[in-house]
C-alpha cells in the first residue's frame, strides 16, 4: 500500500519547510500547498480560482482565490492543530505574553459601560443577566451588591481601551475581582499593539487579566475579521473554553484570514520600531490640530479616574465650529477625502496605525483647517463642553435574551423609547 493523502501532504510540506524556514509557519504551509498542483475535489467551489467570479477577479486577481482552501492534509485541523497552524498559535502566544492562544474569525456578568456584540450574543444565547458598571469605581460595590442579593458573579468583563482609547485601571480592577475568585475578561478589540511601543497603556494580560480578546485587524496588519483570543493564569477552564469555542466557531475556517494573523505576528516579531513612526506621527498631528481654531482634540482630562490612554486613536471635536460630528464627517469624506473611523454626535475619531504616513497627516490637517475656516468658531454657550458627559447608569428590565425573544409591538423612534425595553440593539459612542 502506498503512503496516504496526509502521509503525502506532510512529506511535502517538510521539503518545503526546508527552503522557505524565513516565513510564518501558516505563509509557508499555504505556499507549498499551491505549489503541490493537485486536483481539487474538495470545497471550496471556485476550486482554487479556477472558476473564480470574473468581476472579483478583475479587482483582486486570481492568487488569493488560489489560497482559500478548506482543511487540507498539508495544512492542519483548525480544532486540533498539530502542525503548522498550532506552531502559529506557539509563536503568537509567545509574541504576546500569553499561555495559551486562539484565532478567532467572529452565570451573572458585571459589565463596563461599553459593552458590545461579542458580549450581548452570549448573553441571548445562556440568558444571563449582566449588571452594567462604570469601571473602575464601581466594580467593587457592584460585586458586593450582587454576592448581597445572593447571585454569584461569573465574570467581570470590561471594555479597555474603548473606542476612543480610554483605559481602565485593569491592575486595579484585577487584584479585586482575584482576590474574590472572579475571572477579568477584557475586551482588547482595539487595544492588540500596546506591548509594542513604550509609549502605549500596559497590556491587559500584563495587568493580569484572565482573557484578552484582541481584533487583531483593527491595528495590526491582519485581514479584517480576524481575532486572537489569549489566556493566562489559572482562572480558566481551558479544555471548557475550548469546547465552547468549538461549539461556536464555523467548521470552514479561512486558511487565508488565518495566515494573515501569522504574518501579522511574524511583522511584528522582526521589526522592533514597527510603531515609531505612527506614534510620532500621532503625537505631531495633535500638537498641529490643537493649533486650529474651533477644533479640539480629546484628552484624559475629560476622563478623571481612568488611568492611559491609546497614543495612535485620535478623537476630534467640532462642536465649537457650530457642527455635528456627522456634519464634519460628511465634509470631511466626500469633500476632502478624509475618512475618520468613527463618528459621533460631536467628534470623529481617527485611527493611526502602522500604514499611516506623512501625507495622510498633512492632508489631515489641511482638510481641517479647511473646514475651520469655512465654519468659524461660535460661541456654542454652555450646551456642549470640552468635558466628557456623566453617563446616566441604565437600569435592565430583562436579559438580552429576553428582549431578543420578546414580542414586538411597535416601532419607535429613539428620542420616543427611553422608558420601553428595546429589541433591537443600538450601540451608541458618544464623546463630545
Amino acid at each position: 500500500m502506498g503512503p496516504t493523502a496526509d502521509q503525502n501532504g506532510a512529506n511535502h510540506l517538510a521539503e518545503a519547510n526546508a527552503y522557505d524556514d524565513h516565513l510564518p509557519p501558516l505563509v509557508r504551509a499555504l505556499k507549498a500547498s499551491a505549489e503541490r498542483k493537485t486536483v481539487a475535489f474538495h470545497f471550496p467551489g471556485h476550486k482554487r480560482g479556477q472558476a473564480a467570479p470574473s468581476p472579483l477577479a478583475e479587482l483582486i486577481g486570481t492568487k488569493p482565490f488560489l489560497h482559500d482552501v478548506t482543511e487540507l492534509p498539508d495544512l492542519d485541523r483548525f480544532f486540533s492543530p498539530k502542525g503548522p497552524l498550532l506552531e502559529a498559535k506557539r509563536l503568537a502566544a509567545e509574541l504576546f505574553g500569553a499561555k495559551r492562544r486562539g484565532f478567532w474569525l467572529g452565570a451573572l456578568v458585571a459589565v463596563s459601560r461599553q459593552p458590545s456584540w461579542p458580549l450581548v450574543r452570549p448573553g441571548i444565547l445562556l440568558s444571563c443577566r449582566g449588571t452594567l458598571i462604570f469601571p473602575p469605581l464601581q466594580v467593587k460595590s457592584a460585586i458586593r451588591e450582587s454576592k448581597a442579593s445572593g447571585r454569584k458573579v461569573g465574570a467581570v468583563f470590561v471594555t479597555s481601551p474603548t473606542y476612543n482609547g480610554i483605559c481602565s485601571n485593569l491592575g486595579d480592577i484585577s487584584k479585586l475581582c482575584h482576590s474574590q475568585g472572579i475571572p477579568l475578561i477584557v475586551d482588547e478589540a482595539h487595544g492588540a499593539h500596546f506591548k509594542f511601543h513604550p509609549q502605549m497603556p500596559k497590556t491587559a494580560l500584563y495587568q493580569g487579566a484572565d482573557i484578552s480578546i484582541q481584533s487583531t485587524h483593527k491595528v495590526l496588519c491582519s485581514f479584517s475579521q480576524t481575532s486572537m483570543l489569549h489566556i493566562s493564569g489559572q482562572n480558566i477552564d481551558r479544555e471548557r473554553l475550548h469546547k465552547c469555542l468549538h461549539a461556536l466557531q464555523s467548521t470552514s475556517p479561512s486558511w487565508l484570514f488565518l495566515a494573515s494573523l501569522d504574518a501579522a505576528r511574524h511583522q511584528l516579531s522582526t521589526d522592533a520600531a514597527a510603531f515609531n513612526d505612527a506614534v510620532n506621527l500621532a503625537n505631531v498631528a495633535k500638537i498641529l490640530i490643537r493649533k486650529i481654531p474651533g477644533i479640539s482634540v480629546l484628552d484624559l482630562s475629560a476622563f478623571p479616574g481612568f488611568s492611559c490612554m491609546d497614543s495612535l486613536r485620535v478623537t476630534i471635536g467640532v462642536w465649537q465650529l457650530g457642527l455635528s460630528g456627522f456634519q464634519a464627517n460628511e465634509i470631511l469624506d466626500n469633500d476632502l477625502g478624509i475618512i475618520p473611523e468613527l463618528v459621533s454626535t460631536n467628534s470623529v475619531t481617527l485611527a493611526f496605525s502602522q500604514g499611516t504616513t506623512g501625507e495622510h497627516v498633512r492632508r489631515l490637517v489641511s482638510g481641517l483647517k479647511h473646514l475651520s475656516g469655512k465654519f468659524p468658531a461660535v460661541n456654542c454657550g454652555n450646551t456642549v463642553t470640552g468635558k466628557a458627559r456623566p453617563y446616566d447608569v441604565p437600569v435592565m428590565s430583562m436579559n438580552p435574551r429576553e428582549a431578543f425573544f420578546a414580542s414586538k409591538t411597535v416601532e419607535k423612534s429613539v428620542e420616543s423609547s427611553s422608558a420601553r425595553t428595546r429589541l433591537e440593539f443600538q450601540f451608541l459612542y458618544l464623546v463630545n
